[in-house]
């Protein structure tokens, strides 16, 4: 279960593990009913950046 570190919008962003490799990260996963975006980062830093470019596509 990640951690929340913070919000930008409707994303948020926090710890987590990647489930295939383990590896621990930064997961940013849009909180838009319709949107169902999410993707893991190395860093915060990107995470926050993807987050603050993401534009929501409904499906």
């Amino acid at each position: 279960m990640p951690r929340r570190l913070r919000r930008v919008g409707p994303v948020e962003i926090g710890s987590a593990r990647d489930r295939r490799s383990g590896r621990a990260g930064y997961l940013a996963a849009c909180t838009r009913n319709d949107c169902g975006w999410s993707a893991h980062y190395a860093t915060p830093e990107a995470a926050e950046l993807a987050s603050r470019s993401h534009r929501c596509t409904p499906r």
